[in-house]
């Protein structure tokens, strides 16, 4: 990855955390029109919240021990500054959550990751808890001749989508290989995966209804 690529994601990063952030103050959701929302951040919100108020405690504290003026302004600008970035990390899970609507699945990990399914492309959905290795957001697993990609949140998921033949996912962690199967973290995965459930069963038979026209 080149420095201009480095610096490019570093920014966009930045202005996705602060646009979050404001979505969130507003109660602005990024759910479309006629779209179901189906959150997934309930299981990260306890430890994100716990380094919030770490840091927000830790403003005054430093601010009070160092000595010198200058050095106080400018480690509670830094600090006011890590508090408000962290804050908006989580508002970028509450405002972007999976959506579901007339052209198929939605998958969102905040602003990071964004992964759009039709209808066509899923077979099946089910529910079925998951512990992923690792503390990244998205891990790829080979398993045999099929490649599942989960979308976790606090190293685990808890939904299954099986898709009707491999798919290329944007995601820069298939390397652009076809993935069989999209696991991902749903705070109500019963209700996200009877949702999915309507929508492949409204999508067959609006297909076969075509078909027989």
């Amino acid at each position: 990855m080149t420095a201009r690529e480095l610096v490019r994601r570093a920014v966009a990063f930045e202005l996705g955390t602060w646009r979050s952030l404001w979505r969130w103050v507003r109660r602005r959701p990024d759910v479309p029109a006629g779209a179901d929302a189906f959150p997934y951040a309930s299981a990260a919100a306890p430890v994100m919240w716990t380094f919030i108020v770490l840091s927000a405690v830790e403003i005054p504290l430093v601010d009070w021990l160092l000595p010198w003026p200058s050095l106080r302004v400018a480690v509670a600008v830094l600090g006011v500054y890590g508090l408000l970035w962290m804050v908006g990390m989580l508002a970028g899970q509450r405002v972007h959550p999976h959506t579901v609507d007339a052209a198929g699945l939605r998958v969102r990990s905040g602003w990071t990751v964004d992964v759009r399914v039709p209808w066509e492309e899923i077979a099946a959905a089910r529910v079925r808890r998951r512990s992923v290795e690792g503390s990244r957001t998205v891990v790829v697993a080979e398993e045999g001749e099929r490649r599942a990609v989960s979308v976790a949140v606090v190293a685990s998921t808890q939904v299954d989508v099986e898709l009707r033949t491999p798919l290329v996912l944007p995601l820069a962690r298939t390397g652009g290989r076809p993935v069989s199967e999209l696991r991902l973290a749903a705070d109500d995965p019963a209700a996200l995966v009877r949702r999915l459930r309507t929508g492949i069963a409204d999508h067959a038979a609006a297909t076969a209804g075509g078909d027989a026209r």
